[in-house]
């Protein structure tokens, strides 16, 4: 298992049907494992290894991608560096804590799983991650309150990569995907805020 770097218990008794489950808590308690969630766990060796905890992101909650602030902070589009690890899933919205990050899901609609690569990470794992554009607007939709010029502002987005970088046909084309008519005004105060 170790070099899946984070595995389930359905996949332990897939290996050894008869595993004795109580070696997991004894092997977490001992500093062997750790817990990343209900069910899921990792080694300690992971601990300070670089765009670990990203990975998991995606493994522990299926199927999700990161988005929303930690992709632009990724990407260096906002200044702020974040504390949450936050995704979008189909799934409920959930909140994980372990000795990697905190992960935060948010809830979207199957229909708007999309806008998002797969990028290389350490050792030649992949996280699935938002584009640009998708993560922009997957926070746009996710948190109304960015309604105003004002709040638009307040999101410090960098505006070499807004008059640069930003596919702004691909965006317009995500966003009419999203058949919310609030999200579409919300992207056009953004045009305008930053004169795009």
């Amino acid at each position: 298992m170790f070099d899946l770097a984070c595995f389930n218990t359905n996949q332990v008794y897939a290996w050894q049907p008869d595993f004795d489950r109580n070696n997991l808590s004894r092997w977490t308690k001992r500093g062997l494992l750790i817990r990343l969630r209900q069910g899921f766990f990792s080694f300690s060796e992971y601990i300070g290894k670089p765009d670990y905890a990203f990975y998991f992101a995606n493994r522990i909650y299926r199927p999700s991608y990161i988005s929303l602030h930690t992709a632009l902070s990724f990407y260096g589009i906002i200044p702020e560096a974040v504390v949450q690890i936050t995704s979008v899933s189909p799934l409920k919205t959930a909140f994980f804590a372990n000795a990697f990050a905190e992960y935060s899901y948010q809830t979207i609609k199957p229909e708007l799983m999309f806008g998002y690569d797969l990028k290389p990470l350490a050792d030649g794992r992949m996280m699935q991650m938002a584009s640009q554009e998708k993560a922009i607007i997957d926070l746009l939709y996710l948190y109304p309150a960015y309604n105003s010029l004002q709040e638009m502002e307040n999101l410090r987005l960098d505006e070499s990569f807004l008059h640069e970088d930003l596919h702004k046909e691909r965006m317009q084309d995500y966003t009419l995907r999203f058949k919310n008519t609030a999200l579409e005004q919300r992207v056009k105060k953004l045009f305008v805020t930053y004169g795009l």
